[in-house]
């Protein structure tokens, strides 16, 4: 069994309902909710005009659509919406105009237990996603995300992870240590493979120095005080992942050597730019970005994501929220 096949077949025994806020103009989800549907891997509920996505396909007609022009608590969500979002300047009328964004509209919805996940981005950027969520769900300090790169190449045939490919910019070395955590938590919950975890640097112990090599040192450092996770750091990617490579840098006193599959990169400008570089050039499926720290989850598509991407990322969002259970 393949490992995607896996997480829906796990997903199809949680009995989750996840939201779609992007159903009314995404042939991609349309397709992608049919196969959901299908499948029983969860149940769905669309955000668009009901008779049009009917008229659309029939098969429509035994799904929960919800038009937030027509929804009757929409005046609730508008209230709701504006108490949670008053003290930061919006006022009554720019609530009521944007609770008919679908994406607001969504994401009040999931606030308020509709749904138990969401998944969107299609056919959006990744802000347009997160924003809402960011501005009204969220569960930590800060929110962080991270990319599931599934498929075979030279060097495993197992999935990894990289963080934080999508929300945190410029994480400082506190940041970058609960990127750390998460990540490999949440990587062993989905994939029951024991994280490895390499911070990554242009500089492999103490090779080089800088404020970005300080700052990952300080991480790792943190890191392996709060957690008996097996980790490496500062390392570079070559040394990360290569036994060979890591003998030579890091000696005998290395816990192991390389073949880490939890990849924390210093900043989002490394990280994004090297999950698709990954992707690309060694022909790996890019799922997420997968996020971590809201309360109830939301995750985003590549605008490029196929619709079994999509049906692989529900999934995922599906056991998350068999976790936040």
């Amino acid at each position: 069994m393949n490992f995607f096949k896996y997480l829906r077949n796990k997903a199809k025994q949680c009995k989750k309902t996840l939201i779609f806020p992007e159903a009314a103009f995404s042939d991609r989800i349309k397709q992608a909710v049919l196969y959901l549907k299908k499948h029983n891997i969860c149940d769905v509920i669309l955000i668009g005009d009901e008779s049009s996505l009917i008229m659309q396909n029939k098969k429509f007609k035994s799904f929960k659509i919800l038009n937030p022009k027509t929804f009757e608590k929409t005046d609730e969500l508008s209230q709701a919406l504006y108490e949670a979002r008053k003290d930061k300047g919006m006022t009554a009328d720019e609530a009521k105009k944007l609770i008919l964004d679908s994406f607001y509209f969504a994401t009040m919805l999931l606030k308020f237990d509709y749904a138990d996940g969401m998944v969107a981005g299609a056919e959006v950027p990744t802000a347009t996603t997160f924003r809402p969520a960011l501005q009204l769900l969220r569960g930590d300090d800060f929110v962080s995300s991270y990319m599931l790169m599934v498929g075979k190449n030279s060097l495993t045939d197992n999935p990894f992870a990289l963080a934080d490919c999508g929300l945190t910019i410029e994480p400082t070395s506190d940041q970058l240590c609960k990127i750390a955590l998460r990540t490999a938590e949440e990587f062993n919950k989905l994939t029951n493979i024991v994280p490895k975890v390499a911070f990554l640097s242009y500089s492999t112990n103490s090779s080089a120095k800088g404020d970005s090599v300080d700052k990952v040192k300080s991480a790792y450092q943190q890191f392996t005080k709060q957690s008996d996770i097996l980790a490496q750091g500062e390392v570079q990617l070559d040394c990360a992942l290569l036994e060979n490579v890591a003998k030579t840098k890091l000696g005998e006193n290395a816990k192991y050597y390389g073949k880490n599959n939890v990849l924390i990169f210093p900043d989002l400008n490394s990280a994004n730019i090297c999950y698709k570089a990954i992707s690309y050039f060694g022909n790996l499926s890019a799922i997420g970005p997968i996020a971590v720290g809201f309360s109830k989850p939301v995750n985003d598509l590549s605008r490029g994501a196929t619709v079994m991407d999509i049906v692989n990322l529900s999934a995922i969002t599906v056991l998350q929220c068999k976790e936040k259970k």
